[in-house]
């Protein structure tokens, strides 16, 4: 009745005309990219100590944060649950470096501000992480310059906003 989800007999259900229709919130979704939702990336340097990346992680209301090295080019990621397995247990896990604990390349899953913030999303689920980082190549350089994060959090918001109308 309503034209989202039609059905045939023995063929079965799929998407009605209205689900379809361009002012939908899932064809505005399907056309935002990364670049219009992304946040600022929290950034640390691989030297820093895990006390430090705990203390940031706190202090920024984050639940992974990028690490990169001397030329500021990513290194890698470490979450909340990589800081607590080291630090459970270990008095003096605070003191090693951060680099010790992180995920590195390339075994980190990112992004580009020109991605679909479907694709982001699909990523996400995909590989069961809270954050994707959105990075760029650099001209003449090895490695990637990070740009922006992407989170859960964003995500939701996008949701809300979108089905609100905001």
């Amino acid at each position: 009745m309503l034209r989202h989800i039609d059905a045939k007999p023995k063929v079965g259900y799929f998407l009605g005309t209205a689900a379809l229709d361009v002012h939908t919130p899932f064809k505005l979704i399907d056309s935002m990219k990364v670049k219009d939702v992304m946040g600022i990336p929290v950034l640390l340097r691989e030297t820093v100590t895990v006390s430090d990346a705990v203390v940031t992680l706190f202090l920024e209301n984050v639940g992974s944060l990028m690490i990169v090295n001397q030329e500021g080019t990513l290194a890698g990621v470490v979450s909340r649950k990589d800081l607590l397995k080291v630090t459970l247990g270990h008095a003096t896990a605070t003191a090693m470096p951060v680099s010790l604990v992180m995920t590195r390349q390339p075994n980190i899953i990112t992004v580009k501000p020109e991605d679909s913030v479907l694709e982001a999303a699909r990523k996400m689920i995909q590989h069961e992480v809270d954050s994707l980082p959105v990075i760029n190549a650099i001209e003449g350089r090895e490695g990637l310059e990070v740009v922006g994060r992407i989170t859960k959090t964003t995500m939701t918001k996008l949701l809300l906003d979108v089905a609100l109308g905001t």
